[in-house]
C-alpha cells in the first residue's frame, strides 16, 4: 500500500469521528493555491510549517513572565514552555469535544509568534514607539499574523490556512469570557478589518472563526494562570498560601489541580455544544485568581526592577536601527541579521519603521541585551 493510500485512510478515520461543531479539512481554505500532491492534512501542514520557522524557534529565548528566564533558572517558564502548554492542554479539551485536533494544534503553536522580548512589558514599549512614530498600534496577536502571512519563510510568508491564521488573529487570552461561540460568518476581509480598527486605535473584540480556535483561546488562561503562580513562587514573589482562598476553593491550590479542574469543567460545560465555555462558577473563581495575579506578579515592583532600563532600551535601538535604515548602513544588525535575508518583495513593500518594529519585536531577551551592550559599551578590540 502507498503512502498517499495510507494517508487518505487514515485521514478518513480521523474526519469520520469529529463533532458536527468542528471544522474539517476539506473546509481549509489558502489565499494562494498550492500543490496537493501532500499526504499530510491541511492543518497538520500549518502545524508543520509554524513548528520549523525560524520565530517558533525564538519562543525558548522570550519572556512569559520573567525577564531572562532561561539564564536564570532553566524550570522558570519561557514562552515556549507556555506556548506547549497551550498546545497540550488545548488538544485534551478538544479529544473531549472530538475537535479537529491538527487545526488546534496549529493555533497553538502559532499563537504567540509576535511576542516580542520581555513578554507584554516588551508589547508596551513597542506599542508606545509605534504610536509615538505613527506607525498605528502594536500587539502580538497581530504581530503573529503579520510574521506568518509576511515575515516568515525570509518575507514569502507561511501560506497558512484561513482557520489557522483566524485562530492566531483571535486568540486574545488576556480577555476574561465565560464562554464562547465561534462566528462562523468570518471571511479574509473580516481579519483585514479587524487588524485596521485594533491598529488605529479601536477597542474591538473578535471571536475566532471555528470551535477549535475558540478551544486554544480558553486554553490560553488555563495554561498561564497556574504557570505564573509556580513562577512568582519560585522566585520568592509571593507565597502559595496568599493565594485567594475563595478561588483554591473551587480550583485548587496547585497548578496541577487548576488544569485539571478547568479542562474538566469545559469538557462537562460543552460537551455536545456549539460553543465552549466554564461553568459559572468555576468561571468567577478564575477571575478572582486572574486578579490576584495581575495585582501581585504583573504589576510586582519586585518583578519590575529593570523595566525602566529595559524601555530605554527599546529606545535607544528603535531609534539606532531607524537612522540606520535612513542612512543605509549596511553593516548594521538590521541588513546583516534581518533584512538580507529577506525577499525582494518584503524590502521593497516595508515601510522603514515597520522593519524596524518587525526586527525588534523578533528578537529573544539575549540576542536584545547583547546588541544594546554592543551599541552602548566600547568594544576593546575596536582599539587594538
Amino acid at each position: 500500500m502507498k503512502i498517499q493510500e495510507i494517508a487518505e485512510n487514515r485521514n478518513r478515520a480521523d474526519q469520520s469521528v469529529l463533532s458536527e461543531f468542528a471544522c474539517h479539512n476539506v473546509d481549509a481554505f489558502r489565499n494562494l493555491p498550492e500543490n496537493d500532491s501532500t499526504y499530510r492534512p491541511p492543518f497538520a501542514l500549518d502545524r508543520d510549517r509554524i513548528l520549523y520557522s525560524g520565530a517558533f524557534r525564538r519562543y525558548t529565548g522570550k519572556t512569559q513572565v520573567i525577564y531572562f528566564a532561561s539564564m536564570l533558572d532553566e524550570e522558570l517558564t519561557s514562552r515556549s514552555m507556555h506556548t506547549l502548554s497551550v498546545s497540550q492542554i488545548a488538544r485534551t479539551i478538544g479529544r473531549y469535544l472530538s475537535l479537529n485536533l491538527d487545526l488546534i494544534e496549529a493555533i497553538a503553536l502559532g499563537h504567540d509568534l509576535g511576542h516580542t522580548p520581555f513578554g507584554h512589558d516588551g508589547e508596551i514599549f513597542l506599542d508606545q514607539l509605534s504610536r509615538e512614530h505613527g506607525t498605528g498600534r502594536f500587539f502580538h496577536n497581530i504581530q503573529s499574523l503579520r510574521i506568518v502571512d509576511s515575515i516568515a519563510k525570509k518575507g514569502r510568508g507561511l501560506n497558512l490556512s484561513f482557520q489557522t491564521r483566524d485562530g492566531i488573529l483571535s486568540h486574545n487570552g488576556e480577555v476574561h469570557n465565560q464562554g464562547l461561540r465561534p462566528d462562523k460568518t468570518k471571511t479574509e476581509n473580516s481579519l483585514l478589518t479587524y487588524v485596521d480598527l485594533i491598529s488605529s486605535g479601536k477597542i474591538v473584540d473578535m471571536m475566532p472563526a471555528t470551535l477549535e480556535g475558540c478551544v486554544v483561546r480558553i486554553t490560553d488562561t488555563i495554561a498561564y494562570i497556574g504557570q505564573d503562580i509556580d513562577d512568582a513562587i519560585r522566585i520568592g514573589i509571593i507565597s502559595r498560601d496568599e493565594l485567594p482562598e475563595k478561588a483554591v476553593a473551587v480550583l485548587g491550590r496547585t497548578t496541577g489541580e487548576i488544569i485539571d479542574t478547568l479542562v474538566n469543567d469545559v469538557a462537562e460545560t460543552s460537551c455536545l455544544k456549539n460553543y465552549v465555555s466554564f461553568s459559572k462558577e468555576k468561571s468567577d473563581a478564575l477571575l478572582e485568581l486572574k486578579q490576584f495575579n495581575y495585582k501581585h506578579i504583573y504589576r510586582s515592583e519586585k518583578l519590575k526592577t529593570n523595566h525602566q532600563k529595559i524601555e530605554n532600551g527599546f529606545r535607544f535601538l528603535y531609534g539606532l536601527f531607524a537612522d540606520d535604515l535612513k542612512s543605509s548602513r549596511q553593516e548594521s544588525e538590521i541588513f546583516t541579521h534581518f533584512l538580507n535575508s529577506k525577499s525582494e518583495t518584503y524590502r521593497d513593500n516595508t515601510p522603514n519603521l515597520i522593519k524596524v518594529r518587525d526586527f525588534m519585536a523578533g528578537m529573544t531577551d539575549r540576542y536584545f541585551n547583547y546588541i544594546l551592550q554592543k551599541k552602548l559599551i566600547p568594544q576593546i578590540n575596536n582599539f587594538i
